[in-house]
């Protein structure tokens, strides 16, 4: 069972561990998928412009914010592994972000409904210890996402009672937000949410973190 103190810091019960690992973002699904690893950790929110740029594609813009995340956060954590994610949907080429609100949030719903959308979760592991093996590790893990083709109605009602205004797409496949998705495809079923984990163990061995007690 993971426990909170007062400075974001998330301690396990289980699971020997001497390096500091860091999550930075604030998420609080981030934060609820890293718990299930086991590692005590510590998450710190980065502040950055996440704005695309022009010319970016949502591939890239996905890897460029994950990698500059870490970053951040690692000018000021020496001797720590620092992991960063960013998650960017896309659906004919237009870019879809956190709706913010509401009324875009109804409007994101409206364009995607019927049809599949891409969604680039992209992971980096900024290894920050003198004796780093792999300083940086990154990768784009792609989840596609067919979405309900539903009335108006059904869909204000959805987003009234689940209100994921700050979720890529406007919806919270964790949550009752299943209900307006028809298929899920992806090699990493943790990725639509927002933190890959399968890649994240790969990238975590990579860093010489030991699961399981050993």
């Amino acid at each position: 069972m993971a426990m909170k103190n007062k400075e974001n810091v998330f301690t396990m019960q289980t699971n020997k561990q001497l390096t500091r690992l860091i999550l930075a973002s604030s998420s609080v699904y981030r934060r609820e998928l890293l718990a299930r690893l086991q590692f005590n950790f510590e998450s710190i929110a980065p502040e950055l412009d996440e704005s695309p740029r022009s010319g970016e594609s949502p591939e890239q813009t996905a890897l460029r914010l994950a990698q500059e995340k870490a970053v951040v956060i690692a000018k000021n954590q020496p001797e720590a592994i620092i992991i960063g994610s960013d998650q960017v949907a896309t659906l004919g080429g237009l870019q879809i972000g956190k709706p913010g609100d509401h009324e875009a949030a109804l409007a994101q719903l409206q364009l995607m409904r019927g049809r599949e959308v891409t969604f680039h979760t992209a992971l980096c592991v900024l290894d920050n210890r003198q004796h780093a093996v792999v300083p940086v590790q990154i990768q784009d893990v792609c989840t596609m996402v067919k979405f309900r083709n539903l009335s108006d109605t059904e869909l204000d009602a959805y987003l009234r009672i689940e209100q994921p205004y700050d979720c890529a797409g406007s919806a919270k496949n964790e949550g009752l937000g299943i209900a307006i998705i028809e298929s899920i495809k992806s090699d990493d079923p943790t990725a639509l949410t927002g933190l890959p984990l399968i890649a994240l163990s790969s990238m975590l061995r990579n860093a010489g973190l030991s699961f399981f007690n050993l």
